[in-house]
């Protein structure tokens, strides 16, 4: 088979872009394995075939992502919510995913001693963001009379002050760590951005982007809960049912002995808490069930 037909889609796959490469990438891959989409990626590949499902996993860099999905040419597609305002492609947001968290932020040098972001009006701009930036400097040039000079650069752009080509940049934080090596510091937030997942809003395959929506909704899910069982006495029920109200309502069984059996979720988070509430109760058997995936 040649190489520029390995790289294609079969005919009437819905074809799903995801990040070949970056900080999304890897947390990506293990959100579709624990959603149960399974593939083989060939070296030298950009696309990959899902085991069993009429799925086409398209990699592509993050920043086109938005773009493809919007002009139709991928049908789903998983990005960042700054890569779509960014592009102004029309898409349908389909959902938070919880991950890739960071903020799209004006940074000053810190020696600067810029403490608010409307002093920068007027000045020499270095952003990868420049649709966001110009909507973010706009009202501030329209009140001040002035012009902030925009200018695009694809990376490293937080070594443009250092270099004496801006008095500021607009780039994404996520730890601070980057930002303070270069001496910069957050005087603006233009934008709070995360992974979401995104749709062509006339995609030919609606039932296959509502299953990849259910499969990763399930997923999530999964790693945010788990089951909590445990027996109560039927008059310490209620007060039971009130600690452990589940994501919807708790399950609850009648046992032989005039008993309950009652199951819930419960947040990761809260379980050691819960388990804690409920021995204080009065309640045995009490035991945590770990989560592979779910539908709700």
């Amino acid at each position: 088979m040649s190489l520029a037909r390995a790289n294609s889609s079969p005919m009437g796959n819905c074809r799903f872009a995801i990040p070949k490469k970056g900080r999304l990438h890897e947390k990506v891959l293990e959100m579709l394995k624990g959603a149960g989409i399974h593939f083989h990626r060939e070296p030298r590949l950009d696309v990959a075939l899902a085991v069993d499902l009429p799925i086409t996993l398209v990699f592509l860099p993050a920043s086109d992502i938005a773009k493809y999905v919007g002009e139709g040419n991928v049908d789903i597609g998983i990005t960042g919510l700054d890569v779509v305002q960014e592009s102004g492609a029309e898409v349908d947001t389909i959902m938070d995913l919880g991950f890739g968290k960071c903020r799209l932020c004006v940074q000053a040098p810190i020696a600067s001693k810029i403490e608010n972001v409307e002093t920068l009006a007027g000045m020499r701009i270095v952003t990868s963001f420049p649709s966001l930036s110009k909507k973010f400097f706009d009202p501030l040039d329209e009140k001040f009379g002035v012009s902030t000079k925009i200018n695009f650069v694809s990376g490293s752009v937080e070594a443009a002050c250092s270099l004496g080509l801006a008095d500021a940049v607009v780039d994404l934080v996520e730890t601070g760590t980057t930002m303070k090596a270069a001496g910069l510091e957050v005087v603006g937030e233009v934008l709070a951005t995360q992974c979401i997942l995104i749709a062509n809003p006339n995609a030919e395959h609606k039932d296959l982007v509502d299953m990849i929506r259910r499969r990763i909704e399930g997923y999530i899910t999964a790693t945010k809960y788990e089951m909590l069982m445990y027996n109560v006495t039927a008059e310490l029920a209620e007060q039971a049912c009130k600690i452990t109200p589940g994501k919807k309502s708790p399950t609850i069984t009648s046992l032989d002995d005039g008993g309950k059996a009652i199951s819930a979720l419960v947040h990761k988070n809260d379980m050691s808490t819960i388990m804690d509430d409920l021995y204080e109760l009065g309640a045995t058997d009490i035991l945590s069930m770990h989560l592979s995936n779910s539908r709700m």
